[in-house]
């Protein structure tokens, strides 16, 4: 299950994992668990089916679980990802993505290369090293931090062929400073955070042995 997976007891500690290390294990932080989770009753019990005589017994049918506050679209994707992946669990991946949320952005700011080259696809990462030489180019350096997450939700699911892809909204408190070369803030202030709103996509070929997710899109939310 991508479950043995974005979370991290010291970022520090998986700098070098693929997204998959970021992707699965809960993460130690300190908001508060995160509510999103699926919920089964009774009736979503798995069943057994009986065995004819002789026949090798039938693996119980695992049920779809019941997914609370989202709307039809979101739930069908998700319930069509669950079924193409037994392995993936909703709640995990949300813990895995914040985890992801806090690399990434620590590794862009740092100009951290090497990262974002594990964690990201092409494109996104393409995206980051045009920003960090123009960044570099000015004599310029980030001086930010993530606050806190304040909010984390999916934003939409889909499955196209063997290829998932899951889009979380992020609102989170950031602080940010750009200082010049010789050290002097030209912008920002660690005094005061700003709530910043983003969607990031996610992808997996869940048909692949490898169960790395990747960030592939990143919007304004």
């Amino acid at each position: 299950m991508i479950v043995e997976i974005v979370i991290l007891a010291m970022i520090a500690a998986f700098l070098g994992l693929r997204l998959y290390s970021v992707l699965g294990e809960r993460a130690e932080h300190e908001e508060e668990s995160v509510p999103h989770r699926f919920d089964a009753n009774d009736d979503d019990r798995p069943s057994q089916v009986a065995p004819k005589s002789g026949s090798q017994p039938v693996a119980p049918i695992r049920p779809q679980p019941r997914l609370n506050g989202m709307i039809p679209a979101v739930e069908r994707g998700i319930r069509d990802i669950s079924a193409a992946d037994p392995s993936f669990d909703i709640t995990m991946f949300l813990e895995g993505a914040k985890g992801a949320y806090r690399m990434v952005l620590d590794a862009f700011w740092k100009g951290d290369l090497a990262t974002l080259k594990e964690l990201c696809d092409d494109d996104v990462y393409a995206g980051f090293a045009a920003a960090i030489d123009a960044r570099e180019a000015a004599g310029h350096t980030l001086d930010n931090k993530l606050i806190r997450i304040e909010e984390d939700k999916i934003h939409s699911a889909t499955l196209d062929g063997s290829m998932a892809r899951v889009a979380v909204l992020f609102v989170a408190d950031i602080a940010a400073v750009t200082r010049d070369k010789d050290g002097n803030v030209i912008s920002g202030s660690l005094d005061d955070a700003v709530e910043s709103r983003d969607v990031w996509t996610f992808s997996r070929n869940i048909s692949s042995s490898g169960p790395d997710w990747l960030l592939d899109e990143t919007d304004e939310g």
